[in-house]
C-alpha cells in the first residue's frame, strides 16, 4: 500500500483541483467532495485514503483484466524501448499489422479489415463515415441518413451524438448535430421486463419501427442503423428475445448496414468475443475500443467486411490516391498494439474470456438477490453485466443513486451510476466471492441510501 505522506489527501488539500474539469462529472460537487485513487491492483483501487475499493465496474467498462497486470506491464515497457512511435500514415509496423489480424480472427466470420482509432468514440464517427462512402461508392449517394436509438450513447463525437439517444448529451448541441438522423424507440419497458434474467421474451416486435422509418424516408436514402447490442451507459438494457435477428432482416431487406457499437461488450464481457457471437446476429461493421487494451493505452477501432473495404480500393482513382481521408495520428500506435497483444494472450490463451463466462451465473445470482431490498424498481442482468434501478427521490433525479455510491465508498466497493440506476460489470478476474463480497456491500450502500 502506498505511504500516505507519499499521496494528497482531501484534509491536507489537492494540488491542481482548482485547474482541473473533469469529463462527465459534476465539478461543482467533486470540488467540494473530491474522490482520488492512489493505486490499483488486481479488482481492486486503492484511495488516497488508504481505503480498497472493489471495482464494481472494470474502471469504466474497460479493464476487464483488473489492473496492474503483469502482461501487459511488461509488453509496454519492452515496447517503449524497441519503437514508442511509428507514423500512422503511409507507413505501419508488424505489431499494429498482426493485432488487426487477431481481432478479425476473433470477430464474426466475414469482418475481415480493421481500422485503427483511438477510443470509442471516434471509432462510432468513423464506422459512420465508412458506411456513408461505401453508400456513396457504390453507386447509392443519395443514402446519406443513419439511424440510431432513444437511450444509445455513441460517445462524444458530432456523429456519435447525433445517432445518440441520450437527452443530457444532445440538448445543448442539438443546433449543431448531424442532419437527417432518426431514431428507433428503445427497448426497456419496466412494466414488461422488471427483474428480467437474461433476455426479456417481450419487445421483439419493438424492431419493426425500422420498416415504419424505412417507409416514411426511403430506403434509398439510409446508409446505416447503429445499436449498442447492450446499451451500457444508460444501464444495461437488454435486448428482447429476437430484437437484433429482426433489425438484422430488415436492414438486409433494405440494402442498409448495420453497426453494432461493442465497445462496451467486445472483448469477452458476454462470454464471447464479442456480443454478435452471443447474440448470433452478424452485423455489417464492429467499433471496439476499452478492453482491446483493457484500458490501460487508449487504443479503438472499427472492424468491416471485406467487401466494404473492397468497394473502397475499387474505385477509379491512381494507385498512389488515398482512398479514405480519415485517421488519427495515433491510428495503430504502437504502444497501444503491444497492449493490445498482451490483453488478447490474456483473454484468450489465458483464459480470462472463459473466466467471464463461468462467472455470468454467479453474478446474475448475487444481483438478483437484491429483490426486495427497499427502493429496488428493477434489477435486470445479462453475460458479466447487471443493473439495479433504485426509486428516485421526488424531484431530484440521481440523487438516490448519488447517496448509494457515497455509501458505496464507506461500505468498500466503487459504483458507477446514471441517473438512478447502478450498473455493474466486475472484472472478469473477479473471484466468485469477491462479487458475493459485492452484492453484500451493494445491499448495505442502498440500505443506507433508502434510510436518508
Amino acid at each position: 500500500m502506498n505511504d500516505p505522506k507519499q499521496v494528497p489527501t482531501q484534509e491536507a488539500g489537492v494540488a491542481g483541483l482548482d485547474n482541473s474539469w473533469l469529463p462527465f462529472t459534476p465539478n461543482r460537487y467533486f470540488q467540494a467532495h473530491p474522490k482520488l485513487m492512489a493505486s490499483a491492483k488486481g479488482a481492486w483501487y486503492t484511495n488516497t485514503e488508504g481505503q480498497r475499493l472493489f471495482d464494481a465496474l472494470s474502471g469504466l467498462w474497460c479493464c476487464p483484466l483488473g489492473h496492474a497486470h503483469a502482461g501487459i506491464a511488461e509488453a509496454i515497457s519492452r515496447q517503449v524501448l524497441e519503437l514508442d512511435y511509428s507514423p500512422a500514415f503511409q507507413i505501419s509496423n508488424p505489431l499494429t499489422l498482426s493485432l488487426a489480424k487477431r481481432i478479425a480472427d476473433l470477430a464474426p466470420a466475414g469482418l475481415d479489415r480493421v481500422f485503427f482509432t483511438n477510443s470509442g468514440s471516434e471509432a462510432v464517427d468513423t464506422a459512420l463515415k465508412i458506411a456513408y462512402g461505401y453508400q456513396r461508392l457504390r453507386g447509392e449517394g443519395s443514402r446519406t441518413r443513419f439511424i440510431g436509438r432513444e437511450k444509445a450513447y455513441h460517445g462524444v463525437g458530432f456523429g456519435g451524438m447525433s445517432v445518440g439517444g441520450m437527452p443530457a448529451n444532445r440538448k445543448m448541441f442539438g443546433p449543431v448535430m448531424v442532419p437527417g438522423v432518426d431514431h428507433l424507440p428503445h427497448t426497456y419497458n419496466l412494466s414488461e421486463m422488471a427483474f428480467s434474467k437474461g433476455m426479456p421474451k417481450w419487445g421483439a416486435h419493438l424492431a419493426d419501427e425500422l420498416e415504419r422509418i424505412v417507409a416514411l424516408h426511403d430506403a434509398s436514402t439510409i446508409a446505416a442503423v447503429i445499436v449498442e447490442p447492450i446499451q451500457g451507459s444508460v444501464g444495461v438494457v437488454v435486448p428482447p428475445e429476437g430484437y437484433l435477428q429482426k433489425l438484422r432482416e430488415i436492414c438486409t431487406k433494405h440494402g442498409i448496414l448495420l453497426i453494432f457499437d461493442e465497445v462496451i461488450t467486445g472483448f469477452g464481457r458476454m462470454g464471447t468475443p464479442f456480443a454478435a457471437q452471443f447474440f448470433g446476429v452478424t452485423p455489417d461493421i464492429i467499433c471496439f475500443a476499452k478492453g482491446v487494451t483493457n484500458g490501460i493505452i487508449p487504443m479503438g477501432g472499427v472492424i468491416v467486411r471485406e467487401d466494404i473495404f473492397q468497394t473502397f480500393m475499387g474505385i477509379n482513382a491512381p494507385q498512389y490516391a488515398v482512398e479514405l481521408c480519415h485517421g488519427f495520428t495515433y491510428s495503430g500506435h504502437p504502444m497501444a498494439a503491444a497492449a493490445g497483444h498482451a490483453a488478447l494472450d490474456a483473454l484468450t490463451e489465458g483464459g480470462a474470456i472463459a473466466q467471464a463466462a463461468a462467472l455470468i451465473p454467479v453474478l446474475e445470482e448475487v444481483i438478483h438477490s437484491l429483490k426486495g431490498e427497499p427502493g429496488v424498481i428493477d434489477i435486470r442482468n445479462i453475460g458479466l453485466a447487471a443493473a439495479v434501478d433504485l426509486q428516485p427521490i421526488a424531484g431530484k433525479p440521481g440523487a438516490r443513486a448519488l447517496k448509494t455510491f457515497e455509501a458505496g465508498i464507506h461500505e468498500g466497493v466503487l459504483l458507477r451510476f446514471t441517473a438512478d440506476t447502478i450498473a455493474m460489470g466486475p472484472p472478469f478476474i473477479s473471484t466468485p466471492d469477491e462479487l458475493r463480497a459485492m452484492g453484500d456491500m451493494l445491499r448495505r450502500a442502498i440500505r443506507i441510501a433508502m434510510a436518508d
